[in-house]
Protein backbone atom coordinates (compact mmCIF):
# COMPACT_ATOMS: atom_id res chain seq x y z
CA UNK A 1 0.00 0.00 0.00
CA UNK A 2 3.15 2.54 0.67
CA UNK A 3 4.14 1.71 -2.83
CA UNK A 4 0.98 1.54 -4.52
CA UNK A 5 -0.25 5.46 -2.94
CA UNK A 6 2.86 7.22 -4.84
CA UNK A 7 2.67 4.98 -8.13
CA UNK A 8 -0.74 6.26 -8.29
CA UNK A 9 0.26 9.93 -7.64
CA UNK A 10 2.58 10.17 -10.54
CA UNK A 11 0.74 8.55 -12.98
CA UNK A 12 -2.67 10.90 -11.97
CA UNK A 13 0.19 13.53 -12.43
CA UNK A 14 1.85 12.35 -15.60
CA UNK A 15 -2.14 12.35 -16.99
CA UNK A 16 -2.53 15.86 -15.94
CA UNK A 17 0.59 16.93 -17.44
CA UNK A 18 -0.11 15.47 -20.84
CA UNK A 19 -3.66 16.99 -21.04
CA UNK A 20 -2.31 20.24 -20.41
CA UNK A 21 0.78 19.74 -23.26
CA UNK A 22 -2.32 18.65 -25.80
CA UNK A 23 -4.41 21.25 -24.84
CA UNK A 24 -1.60 24.05 -25.00
CA UNK A 25 -0.38 21.97 -28.26
CA UNK A 26 -3.83 23.18 -30.00
CA UNK A 27 -4.10 26.41 -28.42
CA UNK A 28 -0.93 27.69 -29.18
CA UNK A 29 -0.19 25.54 -32.58
CA UNK A 30 1.17 28.06 -35.62
CA UNK A 31 -1.23 27.38 -38.45
CA UNK A 32 0.90 26.46 -41.45
CA UNK A 33 -0.76 27.26 -45.17
CA UNK A 34 -1.52 24.23 -46.74
CA UNK A 35 0.29 25.05 -50.03
CA UNK A 36 4.00 25.39 -48.23
CA UNK A 37 3.69 21.18 -47.88
CA UNK A 38 2.48 20.95 -51.17
CA UNK A 39 5.05 23.72 -52.88
CA UNK A 40 7.69 21.52 -50.57
CA UNK A 41 6.71 18.40 -51.70
CA UNK A 42 7.28 19.35 -55.51
CA UNK A 43 10.96 21.05 -54.45
CA UNK A 44 14.08 18.52 -55.43
CA UNK A 45 15.25 18.37 -51.68
CA UNK A 46 18.74 19.37 -52.39
CA UNK A 47 18.77 21.74 -49.58
CA UNK A 48 21.58 23.73 -51.50
CA UNK A 49 20.66 26.99 -51.58
CA UNK A 50 21.05 27.85 -54.91
CA UNK A 51 17.66 29.70 -54.58
CA UNK A 52 19.04 31.87 -52.31
CA UNK A 53 17.58 30.57 -49.09
CA UNK A 54 18.55 28.41 -46.41
CA UNK A 55 17.02 25.35 -47.43
CA UNK A 56 13.98 23.77 -49.90
CA UNK A 57 11.78 24.50 -46.43
CA UNK A 58 12.76 28.00 -46.20
CA UNK A 59 12.43 28.69 -49.52
CA UNK A 60 8.96 27.35 -49.59
CA UNK A 61 7.91 29.78 -46.99
CA UNK A 62 9.36 32.49 -48.80
CA UNK A 63 7.30 31.88 -51.86
CA UNK A 64 4.08 31.51 -50.06
CA UNK A 65 5.04 35.06 -48.09
CA UNK A 66 5.52 36.34 -51.85
CA UNK A 67 8.98 36.87 -50.96
CA UNK A 68 10.17 34.92 -53.64
CA UNK A 69 9.59 34.00 -56.71
CA UNK A 70 8.50 30.81 -58.26
CA UNK A 71 11.25 29.92 -60.71
CA UNK A 72 14.21 30.11 -58.37
CA UNK A 73 14.86 26.85 -57.78
CA UNK A 74 18.26 25.96 -60.36
CA UNK A 75 18.28 22.18 -59.51
CA UNK A 76 14.34 21.52 -60.53
CA UNK A 77 14.43 24.35 -63.28
CA UNK A 78 11.49 24.35 -65.45
CA UNK A 79 9.76 21.59 -64.32
CA UNK A 80 9.60 22.12 -60.67
CA UNK A 81 8.94 25.66 -61.65
CA UNK A 82 5.54 25.05 -63.41
CA UNK A 83 4.96 22.93 -60.75
CA UNK A 84 4.92 25.62 -57.70
CA UNK A 85 3.64 28.16 -60.42
CA UNK A 86 0.54 25.44 -60.02
CA UNK A 87 -0.06 25.54 -56.60
CA UNK A 88 0.45 29.23 -56.64
CA UNK A 89 -1.55 30.15 -58.90
CA UNK A 90 0.39 32.52 -61.13
CA UNK A 91 3.12 32.14 -64.09
CA UNK A 92 6.43 30.09 -63.60
CA UNK A 93 8.47 33.01 -66.40
CA UNK A 94 11.73 32.29 -68.21
CA UNK A 95 14.31 30.20 -66.69
CA UNK A 96 17.55 29.87 -67.98
CA UNK A 97 19.61 26.97 -67.25
CA UNK A 98 23.00 27.54 -65.69
CA UNK A 99 26.44 25.85 -64.90
CA UNK A 100 29.42 26.40 -62.98
CA UNK A 101 32.27 27.21 -64.55
CA UNK A 102 36.15 27.13 -63.10
CA UNK A 103 37.67 30.73 -64.76
CA UNK A 104 41.27 29.27 -64.63
CA UNK A 105 43.44 27.19 -66.85
CA UNK A 106 46.25 27.25 -65.35
CA UNK A 107 47.63 23.71 -64.89
CA UNK A 108 51.30 23.04 -62.89
CA UNK A 109 52.56 22.53 -66.78
CA UNK A 110 51.44 25.82 -67.01
CA UNK A 111 51.38 28.19 -64.12
CA UNK A 112 54.44 28.93 -61.85
CA UNK A 113 54.63 28.40 -57.86
CA UNK A 114 56.00 30.78 -55.54
CA UNK A 115 56.73 27.58 -53.36
CA UNK A 116 55.83 24.14 -52.42
CA UNK A 117 53.14 23.35 -50.11
CA UNK A 118 53.28 20.57 -47.75
CA UNK A 119 49.98 21.62 -45.72
CA UNK A 120 46.48 20.54 -45.17
CA UNK A 121 44.82 19.47 -48.47
CA UNK A 122 42.20 21.86 -48.34
CA UNK A 123 42.07 25.22 -50.25
CA UNK A 124 41.54 27.30 -47.43
CA UNK A 125 44.45 26.30 -45.80
CA UNK A 126 46.56 26.70 -48.97
CA UNK A 127 44.79 30.30 -49.44
CA UNK A 128 46.30 31.40 -45.93
CA UNK A 129 49.64 30.87 -46.46
CA UNK A 130 50.22 34.08 -48.69
CA UNK A 131 47.13 33.31 -50.62
CA UNK A 132 48.71 29.90 -51.76
CA UNK A 133 51.46 28.59 -53.42
CA UNK A 134 51.00 29.52 -57.38
CA UNK A 135 52.73 32.80 -58.19
CA UNK A 136 49.17 34.21 -59.85
CA UNK A 137 47.27 35.27 -56.75
CA UNK A 138 44.21 34.73 -59.06
CA UNK A 139 44.90 30.89 -59.69
CA UNK A 140 42.81 27.48 -58.44
CA UNK A 141 44.67 25.96 -56.29
CA UNK A 142 43.52 22.78 -57.25
CA UNK A 143 43.26 21.06 -53.49
CA UNK A 144 39.55 20.03 -54.40
CA UNK A 145 37.53 21.91 -51.59
CA UNK A 146 34.60 22.87 -54.08
CA UNK A 147 34.75 18.87 -54.96
CA UNK A 148 33.73 17.92 -51.46
CA UNK A 149 30.97 20.05 -50.92
CA UNK A 150 29.32 19.71 -54.35
CA UNK A 151 26.23 17.43 -54.08
CA UNK A 152 25.79 16.14 -57.66
CA UNK A 153 29.32 14.66 -57.76
CA UNK A 154 30.00 17.70 -60.98
CA UNK A 155 33.32 18.79 -59.67
CA UNK A 156 36.73 16.70 -60.39
CA UNK A 157 40.51 17.45 -60.49
CA UNK A 158 42.12 17.41 -63.36
CA UNK A 159 45.99 18.03 -64.06
CA UNK A 160 45.29 20.49 -60.45
CA UNK A 161 42.75 22.23 -61.48
CA UNK A 162 38.82 21.98 -60.58
CA UNK A 163 36.56 20.74 -63.61
CA UNK A 164 32.82 20.60 -63.85
CA UNK A 165 30.67 17.88 -66.21
CA UNK A 166 27.63 19.88 -66.76
CA UNK A 167 25.69 17.08 -67.13
CA UNK A 168 25.82 16.56 -63.88
CA UNK A 169 25.66 19.86 -62.56
CA UNK A 170 22.60 21.56 -60.70
CA UNK A 171 24.12 25.16 -60.42
CA UNK A 172 23.24 25.48 -56.88
CA UNK A 173 26.43 27.89 -56.45
CA UNK A 174 27.35 25.56 -53.76
CA UNK A 175 31.16 25.19 -55.15
CA UNK A 176 31.37 28.90 -56.14
CA UNK A 177 31.26 30.07 -52.29
CA UNK A 178 33.31 27.50 -51.26
CA UNK A 179 36.03 28.68 -53.64
CA UNK A 180 38.47 31.05 -51.26
CA UNK A 181 40.12 31.84 -54.81
CA UNK A 182 36.87 33.10 -56.36
CA UNK A 183 37.66 31.63 -59.67
CA UNK A 184 33.98 29.39 -60.28
CA UNK A 185 31.21 31.15 -61.63
CA UNK A 186 27.71 30.21 -62.48
CA UNK A 187 27.25 31.06 -66.41
CA UNK A 188 24.01 30.85 -68.77
CA UNK A 189 23.95 27.06 -70.45
CA UNK A 190 23.89 28.53 -73.57
CA UNK A 191 27.10 30.31 -73.14
CA UNK A 192 29.48 27.38 -75.09
CA UNK A 193 32.88 29.18 -75.32
CA UNK A 194 34.32 31.78 -71.40
CA UNK A 195 37.71 32.93 -71.17
CA UNK A 196 39.48 30.50 -68.22
CA UNK A 197 41.14 33.23 -66.55
CA UNK A 198 40.51 34.91 -63.51
CA UNK A 199 43.48 37.64 -63.67
CA UNK A 200 43.36 41.39 -62.88
CA UNK A 201 46.90 41.44 -63.54
CA UNK A 202 48.52 43.42 -66.55
CA UNK A 203 49.74 41.54 -69.23
CA UNK A 204 53.19 41.37 -68.80
CA UNK A 205 52.87 40.17 -64.95
CA UNK A 206 50.09 37.23 -66.47
CA UNK A 207 53.00 36.28 -69.07
CA UNK A 208 55.26 36.00 -66.35
CA UNK A 209 53.21 33.99 -64.39
CA UNK A 210 51.27 31.53 -66.34
CA UNK A 211 51.62 30.63 -69.98
CA UNK A 212 47.70 30.40 -70.43
CA UNK A 213 46.39 33.32 -68.96
CA UNK A 214 44.22 36.17 -70.13
CA UNK A 215 46.90 39.38 -71.13
CA UNK A 216 44.22 41.46 -71.96
CA UNK A 217 45.50 42.36 -74.97
CA UNK A 218 41.63 42.39 -77.10
CA UNK A 219 42.49 40.50 -80.34
CA UNK A 220 39.40 38.57 -79.04
CA UNK A 221 36.64 42.00 -79.00
CA UNK A 222 38.38 42.67 -81.91
CA UNK A 223 37.80 39.79 -84.30
CA UNK A 224 34.53 38.95 -82.51
CA UNK A 225 31.66 39.34 -85.12
CA UNK A 226 28.76 39.56 -82.50
CA UNK A 227 30.30 42.48 -80.65
CA UNK A 228 30.41 40.38 -77.49
CA UNK A 229 33.60 40.77 -75.94
CA UNK A 230 35.24 43.55 -73.80
CA UNK A 231 37.90 44.25 -72.00
CA UNK A 232 37.86 45.51 -68.51
CA UNK A 233 40.45 45.29 -65.43
CA UNK A 234 42.68 43.36 -67.95
CA UNK A 235 40.68 40.68 -68.48
CA UNK A 236 38.24 39.94 -71.95
CA UNK A 237 34.50 39.18 -70.73
CA UNK A 238 32.25 37.26 -73.46
CA UNK A 239 28.43 38.23 -73.01
CA UNK A 240 26.53 35.27 -73.34
CA UNK A 241 23.33 37.10 -74.50
CA UNK A 242 25.51 38.54 -77.60
CA UNK A 243 27.61 35.31 -78.11
CA UNK A 244 26.84 33.53 -81.10
CA UNK A 245 29.08 30.75 -80.28
CA UNK A 246 31.52 30.95 -83.57
CA UNK A 247 34.42 30.42 -81.99
CA UNK A 248 36.47 33.10 -83.87
CA UNK A 249 37.81 34.63 -80.36
CA UNK A 250 38.90 31.25 -79.29
CA UNK A 251 41.04 31.15 -82.37
CA UNK A 252 42.24 34.34 -82.48
CA UNK A 253 43.04 33.90 -78.90
CA UNK A 254 47.42 34.09 -78.58
CA UNK A 255 47.20 32.68 -75.31
CA UNK A 256 44.62 29.74 -75.86
CA UNK A 257 42.77 31.05 -72.51
CA UNK A 258 39.27 30.32 -74.31
CA UNK A 259 37.36 27.63 -73.94
CA UNK A 260 35.32 25.86 -75.48
CA UNK A 261 32.60 23.96 -73.12
CA UNK A 262 29.54 21.54 -75.66
CA UNK A 263 26.18 22.57 -74.18
CA UNK A 264 24.28 19.74 -73.39
CA UNK A 265 20.64 19.11 -74.72
CA UNK A 266 18.20 19.52 -71.94
CA UNK A 267 16.97 15.55 -72.24
CA UNK A 268 20.32 14.86 -71.30
CA UNK A 269 20.79 16.58 -67.83
CA UNK A 270 20.63 14.35 -64.92
CA UNK A 271 17.61 15.21 -62.55
CA UNK A 272 18.67 15.68 -59.16
CA UNK A 273 16.25 13.43 -56.92
CA UNK A 274 15.02 13.63 -53.88
CA UNK A 275 16.37 10.40 -51.65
Amino acid sequence: MDILLPILVIGGMGLVFGALLAIAAKAFAVKVDERVPKILNSLPGANCGGCGFAGCSAYADAIVKGEAKVNCCPVGGKAVADKISAIMGVESGEISRRFARVMCSGTPECAKSKFIYNGPQDCHSAAKLGGGWKACSYGCLGLGSCTKVCPSGAMTLKDGVAVVDRSKCIACGMCAKECPKGVIELVDAYAAYAVSCSSRDKGKTVRAFCSTGCIGCGICAKNCLADAITVENNIARIDPKKCVNCGMCAEKCPQKVIKFAPIPQEESLNEFVRV
